[in-house]
């Protein structure tokens, strides 16, 4: 069953091991660089729990729909209006929320046979996982990068030690996206590793407060946000990205999903509908994300008195189109499902289409911006330091008089103002487009991915059967 905000921040309250600027937080919930996130965090919850929106973000067995399996092309659709309900209350902005791993979880379950290796048998664990996650609507974060380091310096994680109960590890994970926040915290690895690197073929789920266990927390652009109003993004969405050490902590056996198996290890993302899902995920998220800034670039317009200027409306009308083709990835994705072992998985979202929107969402979302900054002008950076200072005795009055604007009187300009730059030119908008760029992974990885997904012999075929349709004499 679904639970409330304020049992998700009960649950945050454990004791973790968190680090910011050299200081261990005692309390996510309550130390100002992640209290107002984590609040955000807990509306989602409450959403589900008890809202108007809770037939489309939960199943009629009371569990999240991001942790249900699939079995038809209309559930990938309620699927997705569940996806689209949390996007939009972030208006896109929090990445990584509970519903991301739930769909890799519902993934693993579809497929628990892929668990299966040679020496290790974690098929009976990847379905727990999955119980536990949506039994307990748990947040799962997860670990997949491993550090960059000769094969001698032993960054990565690797299991030190087997005891009769489970395992000891020892390494660390790179951008724990979210992992401040989570209940549990998936640790493996997604990058291809070399047949001998059994040392580092392994994948497991541990509780964020587990002994030994420690996430050393990015800049918090929440904890420099000035006020709400200045800062309306950064000071409520920033899920935060985080490194993970283990320092010899033990994970029980049934936690363990890959145990020594590089194939196992690999398969779990790619044999299993778990990467598809997470992708159905965050190209939901990405196009709600380009309907705010399209949004925003549309006020901007109309505050600026420009909008039925030829070239603006131009302008809005290729950011619509954006918008229009991140919604048609998703949709196509939908439509072109495949089933899941023959069906007995269920479905999952087409292939070719999800690897095809990897591309296209971090090519695209630069040039958003792009088309964004420009209709916004000089005006974005030149803005009071503080919007209270328009509430001041003396400057207050000097501001309303040349801050207004044709569409706009001053404060309702300056909010707007705050709000774009927070989306466009602040330090956590510049971590977004590098977010957004390699959301995926890098490019050269998914570019090469898209030609293992299909559709290449069909366009080669096309191109062959014009050319076989004529010769040198140009004779049919």
């Amino acid at each position: 069953m679904t639970r409330s905000g304020r049992k998700y921040l009960e649950s945050l309250r454990d004791g973790r091991e968190v680090w910011l600027d050299g200081e261990r937080v005692k309390d996510v919930t309550s130390h100002p660089a992640f209290r107002n996130t984590a609040a955000s965090i807990a509306r989602l919850y409450d959403l589900a729990y008890d809202s108007a929106h809770r037939a489309t973000l939960t199943t009629p067995d009371g569990i999240h729909r991001a942790y249900a399996v699939p079995r038809s092309a209309g559930d990938l659709v309620a699927r997705r209006a569940a996806y689209k309900t949390w996007a939009e209350a972030s208006f896109g902005f929090l990445g990584r929320t509970p519903d991301y791993m739930a769909g890799g979880a519902a993934g693993f379950a579809a497929m628990p046979q892929v668990f299966t290796g040679e020496g290790f048998d974690g098929a009976a664990n990847a379905t727990a996982l999955h119980r536990r996650l949506a039994g307990s609507d748990l947040y799962c974060s997860f670990t997949i990068t491993n550090p960059r380091s000769a094969p001698d310096d032993d960054l990565r994680v690797r299991a030190v030690a087997e005891r009769d109960g489970g395992i000891v590890v020892r390494g660390a994970k790179l951008i724990g996206t979210g992992a401040v926040f989570s209940d549990e915290v998936v640790i493996g690895t997604i990058e291809p590793l070399a047949p001998g690197d059994t040392e580092y073929a392994l994948c497991f789920s541990l509780p964020v407060d587990s002994p030994g266990l420690s996430l050393v927390s990015r800049t918090s652009y929440e904890g420099q946000a000035r006020s709400l109003v200045d800062n309306p993004l950064s000071s409520r969405f920033d899920e935060n990205d985080a490194l993970l050490v283990c320092e010899d902590v033990f994970v029980p056996w049934e936690r363990v999903l890959t145990y020594r198996d590089v194939t196992t290890t690999a398969a779990m993302w790619w044999r299993t509908p778990a990467y598809l899902n997470f992708v159905h995920q965050a190209a939901t998220r990405f196009w709600t994300k380009l309907e705010f800034l399209t949004g925003v670039a549309i006020l901007l317009t109309r505050a600026n008195g420009v909008d039925q200027v030829p070239q603006v409306t131009q302008s809005v009308g290729r950011l619509l189109g954006m918008v229009a083709q991140a919604k048609a990835f998703v949709l196509a994705a939908e439509a072109s499902c495949e089933e899941v072992d023959g069906g007995r998985g269920g479905v999952m979202p087409g292939t070719e289409i999800s690897y095809a929107q990897r591309i296209m969402a971090g090519e695209l979302y630069p040039r958003a911006l792009q088309e964004i900054k420009q209709l916004a002008g000089g005006s974005l950076i030149q803005l009071p330091a503080s919007a209270r200072d328009l509430l001041h005795p003396e400057l207050g009055p000097v501001l309303q008089r040349y801050l207004r604007a044709p569409g706009a009187g001053a404060e309702e300009r300056v909010r707007l103002l705050k709000l774009a730059w927070d989306a466009l030119g602040s330090e956590f908008a510049s971590r977004h487009e590098q977010y957004e760029r390699f959301y995926h992974g890098a490019p050269h990885v998914a570019l090469t991915m898209q030609t293992w997904a299909g559709g290449a012999e069909n366009c080669e075929r096309l191109a062959q059967t014009c050319l076989d349709g004529y010769d040198l004499g140009g004779t049919p």
